[in-house]
């Protein structure tokens, strides 16, 4: 079933907004907490451990409602239009730094994540499933994954670009100021998008929900090996990720001594490679072995992770863009391949089970997402702080040390990782389409 451009457009701008928000936790919200908000950097690491245990009950549960939920609009479409404005709201409120007490702080700094965890939730795991209902031809959900992902890493160049210098400039001395307006206008172009998600996208597909308790999908859901595979890499490629996408800003500052003016540059500059490899990714799996080439990309990922600990030094600006150019490009290659591969493992499930599990396996899977994330931004909140990092000020050797170990070698292990667990991945394109596809094709008829 093909898909028209303005839908895949449409389509695409769903995850241009979410891809706000990513990029904001994936680079700037640990430098925000520490050297903006004022929290201390352990205070930040069990922060964002503490919210994923919000995140382990509302992520499978919004799964479970959305697979059930009937109107005419449709099934996931509705979320984008009635959440959108919270969706919004929440982005400014956490970004917003109140005039409390440390301690006030530290609870509106709880309250305004969770709150933002929830209404992104709400958004993304209905906006995730939507692949699965706009068309059934694998082709296809790759090529509109392909227009998704370089309109999200749109945003997230937006923010790497854009946030830190306006934040300079409409604060001037007041820094906190100036992100509580900036991601002001990050909200209001959120909320927009979303809406412009639900006015131009379609649900062609309806899939039959079988009326059955939590726990039975539960069990249903945890038959599917090949899904399984796909949480577990989820999870490990955005710890990895994270890890390097948080230090990035306090590597650009303290490791190259490039301060505030370096930041925004360097995060663009991986942004930018983040980009082009949405591109690279489509023209190779149209030639090549998706899965093979999942596993190759993260492999050099890692070659060169370990290898730019060694060799770019201090000094080394220029090289040190260029690595993070390089590492930037091979590890978010995968991307296409990986969403895309969600809906084909729920196809998978329903072959090996005889039941489908659709809402569920998209938000179990986004649960997977975040429980990476958050133990990333609290392992490297933790890790700063047994580096004896210290806010806006000259590092130590030890605090420097940290920083590119957590650059550089730390995520790069991860990226082995996910490398060694894709190898039992079985779902490239010949299977999809003669094992899976032709087989539920026989069981409708």
């Amino acid at each position: 079933m093909k898909l028209s451009f303005s839908e895949k457009v449409g389509y695409g701008a769903g995850d241009t907004a979410i891809g706000l928000v990513m990029g904001s936790m994936a680079m700037i919200v640990t430098y925000f907490y520490t050297d903006v908000y004022g929290l201390k950097a352990s205070h930040v690491g069990i922060l964002l451990i503490v919210v994923r245990f919000v995140d382990a009950i509302s992520d499978p549960l919004v799964g479970i409602i959305t697979d059930r939920t009937k109107t005419r609009w449709g099934r996931y479409r509705p979320y984008l239009l009635f959440f959108s404005i919270p969706f919004g709201l929440t982005i400014w409120m956490m970004f917003s730094t109140p005039d409390y007490t440390y301690a006030g702080k530290l609870a509106w700094a709880f309250f305004t994540y969770i709150l933002l965890t929830l209404a992104y939730t709400l958004i993304s795991i209905p906006y995730i499933s939507l692949i699965g209902v706009i068309t059934d031809d694998p082709q296809e959900r790759l090529t509109a994954n392909g227009f998704r992902f370089v309109m999200n890493k749109t945003a997230v160049l937006v923010v790497a670009s854009a946030v830190p210098i306006l934040a300079v400039y409409l604060g001037g001395n007041d820094l906190a100021r100036g992100y509580k307006m900036t991601m002001g206008v990050m909200a209001v172009a959120a909320t927009l998008l979303c809406l412009f998600c639900f006015a131009t996208v379609k649900e062609r597909i309806v899939h039959p929900v079988k009326p059955f308790i939590f726990k039975q999908q539960i069990s249903h859901l945890f038959k599917n090996d090949q899904w399984l595979i796909l949480g577990l890499a989820i999870a490990i490629i955005m710890f990895g990720g994270i890890i390097r996408s948080s230090v990035s800003a306090y590597y650009a500052k303290y490791y190259l001594n490039g301060g505030e003016d370096l930041i925004a540059s360097f995060l663009t500059m991986g942004v930018v490679a983040s980009g082009i490899a949405i591109f690279f990714a489509t023209y190779i799996t149209n030639r090549y072995d998706k899965i093979k080439m999942f596993r190759i990309t993260q492999f050099l990922t890692f070659a060169f992770g370990v290898a730019m600990y060694f060799v770019v030094g201090q000094d080394d600006i220029w090289l040190a863009f260029v690595f993070y150019f390089l590492l930037s490009l091979l590890g978010d290659m995968q991307l296409p391949v990986y969403w895309a591969a969600i809906a084909e493992a729920v196809d998978y499930g329903e072959l090996k089970s005889g039941v489908r599990v659709s809402g569920l396996a998209f938000g179990g899977i986004l649960f997977f997402q975040k429980f990476g994330m958050g133990l990333a931004g609290g392992f490297v909140g933790l890790m700063l702080s047994s580096f004896d990092y210290q806010p806006g000020q000259t590092q130590s050797a030890q605090s420097l040390m940290g920083i590119a170990l957590l650059m550089t070698i730390i995520p790069a292990i991860f990226n082995l990782l996910v490398t060694l667990l894709m190898r039992k991945y079985i779902i490239n394109n010949d299977y999809y389409y003669k094992q899976i596809k032709v087989r539920l094709a026989g069981k409708v008829e």
